[in-house]
């Protein structure tokens, strides 16, 4: 992490002298030592067939969902339909939650733009609902995606919790992608375009209410 730190500091300054390599290494070691990261837990296992299976998919993914953005920016006289989803995944790890948050990102048409580590429910902004096959249509991707991480990196047990096989079964739906969704993995679209938001107000105590169940 100190030398990852270090190269940034040069990167970012875009001056490979002595002075300025060492002002990074002493910066680095500052943050590290008084500013230190907590330790990420990864209980897992590589497994590169899966690995390679999920790089596939993330090229794909991301060419296919290009191409419809471009298609969307030159067509004219259609509004695409927004909508901000709530997505509760089968794993409880942050590392694997922040994996799925950081694939779904990396795909044009779709953002990340809250994470709750605690309930591990991801919300996101899908630009288009249409083009990504309707609101159950977008979950089963964040989901799909997620899984594929979790065959890439998860161990046995990990995949068991998560009701998983190290190898998907032909014709056979992961949980919570068959038939109607389980309330672990329930979609809950937030906001659409043309609607408007649930109000908000404050209590005695100055939090923030929402009107109406939160998902």
């Amino acid at each position: 992490m100190t030398v990852w730190l270090a190269v940034i500091w040069v990167l970012v300054w875009g001056d490979l002298s002595i002075a300025n390599v060492l002002s990074g290494l002493v910066l680095a070691v500052v943050v590290t030592r008084l500013m230190p990261l907590p330790a990420v837990d990864f209980h897992g296992r590589v497994h590169l067939p899966s690995v390679a299976y999920l790089a596939y998919r993330f090229v794909v993914d991301l060419v296919v969902a290009s191409a419809q953005v471009a298609y969307q920016a030159f067509r004219v006289g259609r509004t695409p339909r927004s909508a901000v989803l709530a997505v509760h995944l089968r794993s409880h790890s942050d590392l694997y939650l922040t994996l799925t948050a950081e694939l779904c990102s990396l795909v044009p048409g779709s953002i990340v733009v809250e994470a709750h580590r605690v309930s591990g429910v991801l919300y996101i902004h899908v630009l288009d609902v249409d083009i990504a096959g309707g609101v159950e249509a977008a979950r089963r991707n964040v989901l799909d995606t997620e899984a594929r991480i979790l065959r890439a990196l998860a161990s046995d047990a990990e995949l068991a919790e998560a009701g998983l096989t190290r190898r998907p079964q032909r014709g056979v739906a992961d949980p919570g992608l068959q038939g109607a969704p389980s309330q672990a993995a329930a979609p809950v679209c937030l906001t659409e375009i043309g609607e408007v938001a649930p109000p908000v107000e404050k209590g005695g105590d100055g939090a923030v209410e929402e009107k109406g169940e939160r998902p």
